[in-house]
Parts: structure tokens; sequence; C-alpha cells
């Protein structure tokens, strides 16, 4: 049995060809903990490795708690449970669509449409499950703080653990590292032929999965769960 140091509440593509090219685009299946050979869309795939390293550890997903360690006294089991139970509560979210957008110097697949019912689950999550999360250490405060926060970012990362939540929330779903410019404009151009006509229109998001991050720093997907409550 794998053992987790961190967990996150992250939204994973269903099973279908945009999960299966993302987790070839990325090099790592996150569903099945397994290293996947990169797509052939006219990048080199040594490029392609470089310009994925940084997002490969994670998996395909769109952050929605972001990574925690467990606080004391409670174990995986209880955060399972909690999630399950959790989620037969929360109604699907449906957003216009997903798309290829720059975010920064990197690339990512973005939210089309108002995304205020997103957000709103995204912090409802975050707040309902943070009595799992344990505190930060001074180690992993220095190194958030690494990104050069506003005050208002570093507020959000004292109390819950990580600075790009509730106003500061942006859906996104990472497929680069950072690029220098011109690489960036030229990778968006290539890598939209092949993954716009896989992005789902609309967009719902049926579910909400629990990751695991080994002691390797390779993030698993360990379950979904369905969101099967009813829309207000």
């Amino acid at each position: 049995m794998t053992e987790f140091k961190r967990y996150g509440i992250y939204y994973a593509p269903e099973a279908g060809v945009l999960a299966d090219f993302g987790a070839s685009w990325l090099g790592w299946d996150a569903e099945r903990g397994q290293d996947v050979e990169h797509p052939d869309i006219g990048v080199a795939r040594e490029q392609v490795a470089r310009i994925t390293a940084t997002p490969r550890k994670y998996g395909l997903h769109g952050t929605i708690k972001p990574p925690f360690r467990l606080m004391h006294g409670r174990d995986e089991a209880e955060l399972r449970a909690a999630l399950a139970a959790y989620c037969a509560g929360q109604a699907p979210v449906e957003l216009a669509g997903l798309k290829l957008a720059t975010l920064g110097s990197f690339l990512a697949l973005k939210c089309e449409g108002d995304q205020a019912g997103l957000a709103a689950l995204a912090f409802d999550t975050v707040r309902q499950f943070e009595p799992f999360r344990a505190p930060l250490n001074e180690a992993e405060l220095a190194r958030r703080r690494q990104a050069d926060l506003s005050p208002r970012q570093d507020v959000l990362l004292q109390a819950w653990g990580y600075p790009y939540v509730d106003d500061e929330f942006r859906f996104h779903v990472t497929l680069s590292g950072a690029l220098r410019f011109g690489e960036l404009v030229r990778l968006e151009k290539i890598l939209g032929k092949a993954i716009d006509p896989l992005l789902p229109r609309p967009f719902v998001m049926r579910e909400l999965c629990l990751f695991g991050e080994d002691m390797q720093g390779r993030f698993h997907l360990i379950e979904r769960f369905a969101l099967t409550g009813s829309r207000a």
C-alpha cells in the first residue's frame, strides 16, 4: 500500500480522451500511478519532458483544496469518509467550457463563463476540510513566501495554508512550467491544435478527487467522489 505524506482535493478529468492526452502530455498518469510516454504532436519528446517537468509530479488536475499534511490524530480513512459524505451533499458545477490559455509564463486550461459556483465550491471545500490540515511549519511558510506574495495572499497563507484561495482563487489545470515568451507563444499554437478538440463544452465538474503525495513527491489519484447533491 502506498504511503502518502500529503493529501489534496482536486478536480481530475473523468476517464476519456482529455484524461488520456493530459496524462501522456505530462508523462505521469496519477490514476494508474505510472509514467506515460509523451505524445507526438510535433514537439520533440525531450522538449516536452523539459516543459512539463514541474507539473508532472502532480498529475493532470485542478486544485480545489491545496496539498496539506494531516493533522495529528487524523488518518486517510477518516479523510476519505468525510470527503464521500461531503460530496454526497454537493451539486455538480457547470461552466461554459475549458480553454487552453497562458497564465503568467506557463500554459494551463482555464474556465470559460461564470466561475462563481466553482469558486464557492472550492472555498467551501477549503473551509470544511480545514480540521484535517496540519498547520504549516516555518520551513513551509518560508517556501511559500518565496513567491513574493501580496499582503492579502500572505493573510490567506497564514489562515488557510495556501495563498491562492477565496478571492485569490483562479481555477486552472497546469500544463507546463515557466516558459520564455517566444516558446510560450509557439507551444500554445502547437498544443492548442492537439488539445482543443478534446476540451469539454460545457464543462461539468461531477466529481472531486482525493490525491496523495508519495514519498518520492509524485501525486496519485486515490479515489473519486461523485457530487450527487441537488442544486438549490
